[in-house]
C-alpha cells in the first residue's frame, strides 16, 4: 500500500515543509526535500510534542 503523505498549507512553496503520513498505527514524518529519511512515532508521543509546541516550550528554536 502506498503511503499518503500530507504537508501543511503553511509550508506552501517555501521549501520548508515537513510531511506526515500514517502507517500501521504509527505516524511517519519526513522532510519534503529529503524524503528518504523518515521518523516514526506514536500518536500519543506526537500529541505530547505538539502540545509542547503550542505551549511555547520550543520557541527558542525559532
Amino acid at each position: 500500500m502506498e503511503l499518503r503523505w500530507r504537508k501543511s498549507s503553511f509550508s506552501a512553496d517555501t521549501g520548508a515543509c515537513v510531511e506526515v503520513a500514517e502507517d500501521d498505527g504509527f505516524v511517519l514524518l519526513r522532510e519534503g526535500d529529503d524524503p528518504d529519511v523518515i521518523v516514526r512515532t506514536t500518536h500519543r508521543k506526537l500529541r505530547a510534542f505538539l502540545e509542547g509546541v503550542r505551549a511555547g516550550e520550543f520557541d527558542d528554536f525559532t
